[in-house]
Order: C-alpha cells, then sequence, then structure tokens
C-alpha cells in the first residue's frame, strides 16, 4: 500500500512558476514509476509527466515540454513538477500517482493516487 499526499498548488499569475510535491508513504517508493496528472472541470484526467522508477526515463506530454520538469528524490519518497511559464490552459487539479507496471501515460497503468492539489492561473 502506498498513500500520496500532493502539495505546492495555489494561485498563480500567468507566466509565474510553482514546484509541486508528493510525498509517498512506505519503503517501497524506489520500485514505482510515478505520474504527474491533471484534471480540468468538465475534461478528462490526462497525463502531464511520468519518471521511471529509477529516474532514469522521462516522459512529457506535448504541451509540458519545455515548461514543466519532473523529477525524484528516491531517498526522500518524493516525486517533484516544476512548473514554469504557466498558461491559464493549466488550470487543473494536478494529480500524482504511483505505478508497478513502469512508465506510463495512461492513468490505468496506475495503482494509487493521491488526492490532488489545486493549480489556478490567472491571465
Amino acid at each position: 500500500q502506498v498513500q500520496l499526499v500532493e502539495s505546492g498548488g495555489g494561485l498563480v499569475q500567468a507566466g509565474g512558476s510553482l514546484r509541486l510535491s508528493c510525498a509517498a508513504s512506505g519503503r517501497t517508493f524506489s520500485v514505482y514509476a510515478m505520474g504527474w496528472f491533471r484534471q480540468a472541470p468538465g475534461k478528462e484526467r490526462e497525463v502531464v509527466a511520468a519518471i521511471s522508477a529509477g529516474g532514469g526515463l522521462i516522459n512529457y506530454a506535448d504541451s509540458a515540454k519545455g515548461r514543466f520538469t519532473i523529477s525524484r528524490d528516491n531517498a526522500k519518497n518524493t516525486v517533484y513538477l516544476q512548473v514554469n511559464s504557466l498558461k491559464p490552459e493549466d488550470t487543473a487539479v494536478y494529480y500524482c500517482a504511483a505505478g508497478r507496471s513502469g512508465i506510463s501515460r495512461q492513468p490505468g497503468e496506475y495503482d494509487y493516487w493521491g488526492q490532488g492539489t489545486q493549480v489556478t492561473v490567472s491571465s
């Protein structure tokens, strides 16, 4: 069992930055691939970025490339998402997820989810 708790969301002006964190419980964090997803009102949940268990493989959604950076610290059981140059269309609830199936862009491949953190970008 893995419990995930996101933090770092908030209200920011367009062009601003945030650093989202996801802290995981348990001693097996390093075996899980991690993903960041987001869901805006009325839209489906979509991948933002994903990172393999060891951190050697990273995958970004096209909308995130060049602006977002995913990283992880297995010693701290934490995965991060640095989000820069934010746009109003980035407004959503951001979720982290953990999965044993390896790095994936598909929500169904992840076993555990956090409760989400709201990111709101004003124009």
